[in-house]
């Protein structure tokens, strides 16, 4: 299928051909039929696209300043790795669809293959969308119309933090589409509707439609204009749905409002705000978020939990109703506001001229007959079993960013990657050199010529994913955590034992070259019985609430999730498995989800481990800080970037640059599957370089127990999490 996508280093606007996405549980696979450029938003995207390197930054200081403190923490050459690859990421545009349903996810039970709908979907000819970003389109309301259905309910959802009363005057600053929009919806509410545009041509069509519109820039002074219409009283409300870098549109709205009135900022405005114009009169200010009440709630879009409407009257799907509701009984006209519509496949010739002023409304119009497959080929290439060719379920930035080049310097052979929506699978398929991109993981499971199955979703689906893949017949790559609940381990353990194949979490430090160097100065395994002390920790830094990661059921926490690569380094240096572990939780009202916190660990051989995690500390300072103490002999490794001795003969220092061995890892995997798989009897051999699964089971428990530790404030027996599983791992490997 194709889909619009922009690319924010080069400016450049491109229709790529993806695989279709395939749908999923409380979600709606949709067929586009129109698609509404939102010609601001989009405008924005494809300016900042095309200006330089510098223009970039001066837009964006507060992404400046996070450059600025990630350099002093990790230096130079890896922080502009990190900007570059954000920059060459392209974004999916648009957020206006409507189509017609294909088929509709588990738990979907109101929505029929055939609907016609609305959504938030991009510019794609297939779309797949949380079903509370979809309602069904009235048989009045023609395709075109319905394509206005979600930014019309940005500007709906402005008026309803206004709440005019009947009779009002309310200004809206902009009238551009969504300016638009919110005057004609004012109006509908009964409210005397001012505009003000320094675009003539969108003045004189907005006062064909009875609103009172004007131009700044025609000596006309809008505060004075405001005051002289309401009689000196100013304005009941001000809805700014303009957008400029300087404050002089917050300034007029607070000036031309009456006292106690409101102003209400949709559009993107500075906010340097003029104590005196809002303190004189007691305005209220407040900046209005898109559709209206659960958006960006995960709760709400991702897991449906839709609001009680006693509760939460309007929510962005019944604010999406409502727009319709206007477009079905005529009350709202939109056909006006159309300036072009073209098919899908020229579109250049809205996105060529898209800084023309005179634009209001653009519409994309799609072909009955697409194509619906999951696979995309990019490249021919013949795959021979048994080569170490890898598939590669997850398409995200760890992805991209670090999995993908450490497996092309390994020398692997890329043949297929997968992700839910198939855009972020193709780009870094054609980045990477990869064979194919495909929305089905499914793909991968069932090519006989893929051997190694290497698994980058979300955490909670790690245990089922390495499960399938296994019984598949394939060696698993898969990311930590291995399990994010103790239940999954049996039948991971089972899975393995039958199949004998490889299985590898990323759990990378402990290659590292600074890692190993630490292990032979240590003593290497004749050590393994001596016990030592280490400290480690980990500055990791705040990540909103919000986030997925802490959601039990889905990231399971940052300690579960994260902690576990330092358990697994100190289980490397001390040649032993963890026996017991209690873990301490910042906070009055600590939950598993905290993330802040400090594990001590005890090991069998008699070492101890302390694991700080702290996500409070200030991103200028390094982020991970290792150190041992063994024999009178104490080592610091300072953020895999320095590792200093003290009381080593021979040895005071290794420095260069951060090196976390995510590239040593994935060579020796690749090298363990071929030397294995080159074996008359085709099976892999014991690799010491390798992670043993005791010590990865062993791991995975630990963090669990962490989790019981938390709950029951005491120490818990890592051997008591999964029922006592590793034991007989251990005893197979020993």
């Amino acid at each position: 299928m194709k889909q619009l996508i922009q690319h924010l280093k080069t400016g450049e606007t491109l229709l790529e051909d993806v695989p279709a996405p395939q749908v999923s549980r409380g979600q709606v696979l949709i067929q586009t039929r129109r698609s509404l450029v939102s010609l601001g938003t989009e405008r924005m995207l494809v300016e900042f696209g095309r200006a330089s390197l510098i223009t970039k930054a001066r837009q964006q200081p507060d992404k400046v300043k996070q450059v600025l403190e990630k350099i002093q923490a990790d230096g130079l050459l890896p922080t502009m790795e990190a900007v570059f690859r954000k920059l060459n990421h392209p974004l999916p545009l648009s957020y206006c669809n409507v189509g017609t349903v294909l088929a509709v996810g588990e738990g979907v039970n109101d929505l029929r293959i055939g609907d016609r709908v609305a959504s938030n979907g991009h510019h794609a000819e297939v779309v797949c969308v949380p079903r509370n970003l979809v309602t069904l389109v009235p048989a009045a309301v023609s395709d075109d119309d319905a394509a206005f259905t979600v930014v019309g309910a940005i500007g709906l959802q402005s008026i309803r933090l206004l709440n005019p009363t009947l009779g009002e005057t309310v200004v809206v600053i902009g009238l551009g589409l969504i300016g638009l929009l919110t005057a004609e919806l004012l109006r509908i509410n009964g409210c005397f509707v001012i505009g003000v545009e320094t675009n003539e041509a969108k003045c004189q069509l907005a006062t064909q439609r009875g609103i009172t519109a004007f131009n700044p820039t025609s000596a006309i002074n809008p505060v004075n204009a405001v005051l002289s219409m309401t009689n000196g009283v100013g304005a009941d409300g001000v809805i700014i749905t303009a957008s400029a870098q300087a404050d002089e549109l917050l300034s007029q709205a607070a000036r031309m409002s009456r006292k106690r009135g409101k102003v209400i900022l949709v559009g993107v405005v500075d906010l340097t705000v003029n104590r005196a114009d809002f303190y004189e009169k007691e305005l209220t200010f407040q900046v209005s978020c898109s559709y209206g009440p659960g958006r960006y709630d995960d709760d709400y879009e991702q897991k449906g939990h839709d609001y009680p409407l006693p509760h939460v009257r309007w929510t962005a799907n019944r604010n999406f109703q409502s727009v319709l509701n206007f477009l079905s009984t005529g009350q709202l006209l939109v056909k006006s506001f159309i300036t072009d519509s073209v098919p899908l496949a020229d579109y250049i010739k809205i996105y060529g001229d898209i800084k023309s002023p005179d634009r209001i409304a653009s519409l994309l119009r799609y072909p009955e007959q697409i194509n619906l497959s999951p696979v995309i080929e990019l490249r021919a290439q013949t795959y021979m079993q048994s080569s170490g060719t890898v598939g590669i379920i997850g398409a995200g930035n760890f992805t991209g960013a670090i999995l993908l080049p450490a497996l092309k310097m390994a020398g692997a052979n890329l043949k297929t990657i997968a992700s839910a929506g198939g855009l972020n699978a193709t780009l870094l398929a054609k980045k990477f050199g990869v064979s194919q991109s495909t929305t089905d993981y499914r793909q991968i499971l069932t090519d006989p010529s893929i051997d190694l199955c290497v698994i980058t979703t979300r955490h909670n689906s790690h245990a089922r994913l390495t499960i399938e893949a296994l019984q598949a017949g394939k060696h698993v790559f898969v990311e930590k955590p291995l399990a994010i609940y103790a239940h999954e381990l049996p039948e991971l353990i089972e899975s393995q034992q039958l199949s004998d194949r490889i299985v590898l979490v990323g759990f990378n430090r402990r290659f590292s070259p600074f890692a190993q160097k630490m292990k032979a100065l240590l003593g290497g395994e004749s050590a393994d019985k001596l016990p030592m002390n280490i400290v480690a920790m980990v500055n990791a830094g705040f990540i909103p609430a919000t986030s997925w990661v802490h959601d039990r059921a889905i990231g399971g926490g940052r300690i579960l999730g994260e902690a576990c690569h330092f358990v697994d380094l100190i289980t490397f240096l001390t040649g032993s498995p963890v026996v017991s572990v209690y873990m301490n939780v910042m906070g009055r009202q600590p939950t598993e989800t905290s993330d802040s916190a400090t594990l001590l660990l005890r090991y069998e051989n008699g070492s101890t481990g302390v694991i700080n995690y702290f996500s409070n500390g200030s991103k200028a300072y390094a982020k991970e800080r290792v150190e041992v103490y063994s024999q009178e002999r104490t080592l610091v490794l300072d953020n895999f970037r320095t590792l200093t001795g003290y009381g080593f003969r021979g040895f005071s220092s290794l420095s260069g640059r951060q090196n976390k061995g995510h590239d040593e890892q994935m060579k020796r995997l690749i090298r363990a599957i071929r030397a294995g798989q080159n074996n008359t009897n085709g099976q892999i051999e014991s690799e010491p370089l390798l992670i043993p699964f005791a010590e990865i089971i062993n791991t995975t428990q630990t963090m669990l127990a962490a989790l019981q530790s938390l709950r029951e404030n005491r120490p818990v027996d890592v051997a008591s999490i999964g029922m006592n599983l590793v034991q007989p791992l251990l005893a197979k490997e020993a």
